[in-house]
């Protein structure tokens, strides 16, 4: 017997979206920073480059019968090659593809490219957005929420931790921080890439700020070799540190492993990875206690796919949110729904708040806890407001 499909995929739109900022990511320009004739700027503190704006590449799915499904995807450097991707690449071959199919359509874009370059990068980026729109899609025509259709809803609401606090100063950084937990936050993460006055010393500074019952984390960008990282986190340990991000490159599997082995606190990772087949050699090593799924990398099925394999290797979730209009942290929140161990998602207030308005829905974060929407497929749309901000290309 023959199962009818639901919808047909009809068509595949992607727009580059430009949402100008007053204050870069991660706070003011230190000294030697400064914003090319590109609109990028390179942080000193951590060497990563970043958009002075907010950017991000938002895909439209529709089907034969008119319902859209909408997907987004981490564009935050060069999204013309996201774009390119998805327009040139997936989009030809999926138009007529049933979007209930959506774990399969990922398989089949997956191998297009397996000997051209497809485990990580812009390839996986523009797969993860077209896959969010094709769950999205499959939600709509359903009425389904996307945790639903990942085997249940678990959490109506899940605690929020603070990310990072963009101020020039420390006293200006402390100050924040006790700002956001007299709004009822209990969990925040300064950022070792502007913590100029010295890490210990900020989280020393911040601990003092904001008392002994908010859980305090730190990102270290990167920054350290193995046995420089885990001398620097036992020096943060005596002001009970929640969790170490990053300590080292994300190539260096073994340094991971050896900081996870050498601290009292658990090490995060995985914002940078997109694949089960990237977190599984680190599952293997035990090189964290947290991991960090960007949905916006991975996009839901491969998220589903890496969360699963956590809970088997009794590790916790804590998702990472990155630059977005909201549309991939209404995936993020509906995926991390469905999933036991999840302590904290991340909530990028310097983002997540002032974009809050290109979506319509009932996704919100406040007093510590974010809301699951409750809408169909990710539970939001994009508005017209969105579309005054595309780039042209």
């Amino acid at each position: 017997m023959t199962i009818p499909p639901l919808d047909a995929i009809a068509s595949v739109e992607t727009f580059i979206i430009d949402v100008p900022r007053e204050t870069p990511y991660l706070g003011p320009l230190k000294d030697g920073e400064f914003i090319n004739d590109k609109g990028y700027l390179i942080r000193t503190g951590n060497r990563s480059i970043y958009p002075a704006s907010d950017l991000t590449v938002l895909i439209k799915m529709t089907g034969e019968s008119g319902q859209v499904g909408w997907g987004e995807t981490y564009g935050i450097a060069a999204p013309e090659a996201v774009k390119a991707i998805i327009d040139n690449l997936l989009a030809p071959v999926i138009i007529g593809r049933d979007p209930s199919d959506a774990a399969v359509i990922h398989e089949d874009l997956y191998d297009l490219m397996r000997v051209r370059g497809f485990i990580t990068g812009y390839y996986v980026d523009a797969l993860a957005g077209v896959d969010i729109a094709c769950w999205d899609l499959y939600g709509q025509l359903t009425g389904l929420t996307v945790a639903q259709l990942l085997g249940g809803r678990r959490h109506s609401t899940l605690p929020a931790y603070v990310s990072g606090l963009p101020k020039a100063t420390l006293a200006e950084r402390c100050d924040l921080a006790v700002e956001w937990v007299a709004k009822g936050y209990r969990a925040i993460k300064f950022a070792a890439a502007v913590s100029d006055e010295g890490i210990v010393q900020e989280m020393a500074a911040l601990r003092e700020a904001v008392g002994p019952d908010v859980d305090l984390m730190v990102d270290l960008h990167w920054k350290f070799e193995a046995s420089e990282a885990i001398r620097l986190i036992r020096r943060l340990e005596p002001h009970t540190l929640y969790f170490a991000e990053a300590a080292c490159q994300p190539e260096d599997t073994e340094g991971q492993a050896r900081v996870a082995h050498g601290i009292g606190v658990p090490q995060a990772l995985g914002e940078e990875w997109r694949t089960v087949y990237e977190y599984r050699p680190r599952f293997e090593a035990r090189a964290m206690g947290i991991i960090q799924p960007e949905i916006g990398h991975t996009g839901i099925t491969q998220f589903a796919r890496i969360t699963t394999m956590a809970q088997a290797f009794h590790m916790r979730v804590i998702p990472h949110a990155s630059i977005s209009i909201g549309i991939f942290t209404a995936a993020s929140l509906q995926a991390t729904a469905a999933v036991q161990r999840v302590p904290y998602h991340e909530y990028q207030h310097s983002i997540f708040d002032r974009n809050l308005r290109f979506t319509d829905g009932d996704m919100g974060c406040v007093e510590g806890h974010y809301a699951i929407p409750t809408g169909p497929g990710l539970g939001v749309v994009p508005n017209d407001d969105v579309f005054n901000y595309i780039r042209k290309v």
